[in-house]
């Protein structure tokens, strides 16, 4: 299946939106896991872990799956192919784990330190409260990477399908001798 140039970059706008937005998401969750742990104030602390929850429970699952599919069908209905170049294949396991982790890591975390701090508590696990959003954004930056630079070349699938697309070419191979020089 091929997309047509419409359905490809609407596609593409899809994509990049949701995934600079699930980025500046975590920005967010990161910056308010720092304010939570950080400061001497429960009231901020329950504040800013109430509105981790918020964000985690109404953003980040929707832009994960959107960020997931989008690339998924760019992936299968482009030349880039899904297992055919390295950097996409690495992405779509990244991303495929970054939202099983925000869906079965972040989330219940959050509950929990919800859960504790409403009650009075301090935050039980500052490090795990913290971790998250640290180990997503570097996931997401890298990524974003090399989706810029595109590394690794082909990957074992991709450099049989080229070599079984150039044995059935039926293009004339160029005769130097033949070739005459334009401008």
């Amino acid at each position: 299946m091929k997309l047509r140039r419409p359905a490809r970059r609407a596609t593409l706008v899809v994509h990049v939106t949701a995934a600079a937005g699930w980025l500046g998401l975590t920005l967010g969750l990161l910056a308010l896991a720092v304010a939570a742990i950080t400061t001497g104030s429960a009231a901020t602390t329950e504040a800013a872990a109430r509105s981790m929850k918020m964000f985690a429970d109404w953003l980040v699952l929707p832009l994960a799956l959107l960020t997931l599919l989008s690339g998924l069908l760019l992936s299968l209905g482009t030349p880039w192919g899904l297992a055919r170049h390295r950097w996409v294949y690495v992405k779509f396991w990244l991303t495929l784990a970054t939202t099983a982790a925000s869906a079965f890591a972040l989330r219940p975390g959050l509950n929990d330190t919800v859960a504790a701090v409403s009650a009075g508590s301090p935050v039980a696990d500052p490090t795990g409260l913290i971790a998250g959003p640290v180990v997503s954004l570097s996931a997401y930056l890298f990524m974003t990477v090399i989706s810029v630079l595109k590394p690794w070349g082909l990957t074992r699938r991709g450099r049989k399908q080229r070599d079984q697309k150039m044995s059935a070419s039926t293009h004339k191979p160029v005769d130097a001798k033949v070739m005459r020089q334009t401008a």
